[in-house]
């Protein structure tokens, strides 16, 4: 698969959500909103350009990686993979990025879809190989609201037909955990661990204003930065994650709803996390001149 990777213009950008955002949250979905109180405040930060890869790395470009070098994933070493099950999250035997469930076989059966169950130092791991890196957690936002605020790539008005979502398979909107809960029980019957990925650039609606997609929805995608609160006076919660060390990912994924799917939501983990909802997309420094390569995963761009 052709590396693809759109250019995200340096500039200073908002970051976080607005406060009337947040204070409408709490009204639409179940969670309250000390939920997302992380988001404020809203707060300008200087942006370098980069390149950044359209979409998520698929399973077709991760097995290029292992081939060449012999990884092993850490999901493989524990020789478990993390999936939510009929109730909640376990561990499950010989599930990993190739067999997101043991009949599937990543590479042959979805060779387009994202890359999952890998940690962070996977990702990381990839990313230099490609002569890349992971994207910081501001250039990840801007990348996905673009100069000025957006709750989704493509706006601020919900779309189910726009991004893989709960709501995009479930078929209507979930508003309350219950909703959700129903659905994802009908899900687990048909489906198992197997995740509800879809090949990549699927939903062109989705494209943020710089063209990159699958930012909302798909799979959450680790970031390269640490989690910080962004203000003072948040829930201890949210100081815990910055002290133990966490690593903030972002965007969602295929099993969330739609307020999980913002611009602004921040999510984070502890660097050995691996689940069958996360992966992760690529960073480039380069000159927006540069020629992005287009036939070897390997090469980077170049001037």
């Amino acid at each position: 698969m052709a590396t693809d990777m759109v250019w995200i213009p340096g500039g200073v950008v908002e970051i976080g959500s607005p406060e009337v955002h947040l204070a409408s949250l709490a009204d639409q979905q179940h969670y309250s909103r000390d939920w997302f109180d992380d988001e404020a405040p809203q707060h300008n930060v200087t942006v370098a350009g980069c390149w950044l890869d359209r979409h998520p790395v698929t399973n077709a470009q991760f097995a290029e990686f292992v081939y060449d070098t012999g990884w092993v994933t850490a999901a493989e070493r524990r020789g478990t993979g993390l999936v939510y099950g009929p109730d909640y999250w376990q561990a499950m035997p010989e599930i990993s990025w190739r067999y997101p469930r043991p009949d599937i076989d990543a590479v042959t059966d979805r060779a387009t879809h994202p890359v999952v169950h890998v940690d962070h130092t996977d990702a990381a791991t990839y990313a230099r190989w490609a002569g890349k890196r992971l994207p910081t957690e501001a250039e990840w936002e801007y990348a996905a609201h673009g100069p000025a605020w957006l709750a989704w790539p493509w706006g601020s008005t919900w779309s189910a037909k726009a991004a893989n979502t709960a709501e995009y398979w479930a078929g209507c909107e979930l508003r309350e955990l219950a909703d959700w809960k129903r659905w994802y029980a009908q899900y687990w019957r048909e489906h198992g661990p197997a995740p509800a990925t879809t090949p990549v650039g699927q939903f062109p609606q989705s494209a943020s204003p710089f063209g990159a997609l699958d930012m909302a929805g798909q799979v959450t995608e680790w970031t390269a930065s640490l989690y910080r609160p962004y203000g003072q006076g948040i829930g201890a919660g949210y100081a815990t994650a910055a002290r133990l060390g966490y690593i903030v990912a972002r965007g969602g994924s295929w099993k969330m709803m739609r307020w999980q799917t913002r611009t602004s939501e921040r999510i984070c983990g502890v660097p050995d996390y691996s689940a069958y909802d996360l992966g992760f997309r690529c960073a480039a420094d380069a000159p927006e001149s540069t020629v992005v390569a287009t036939d070897h995963h390997k090469e980077q761009p170049h001037g």
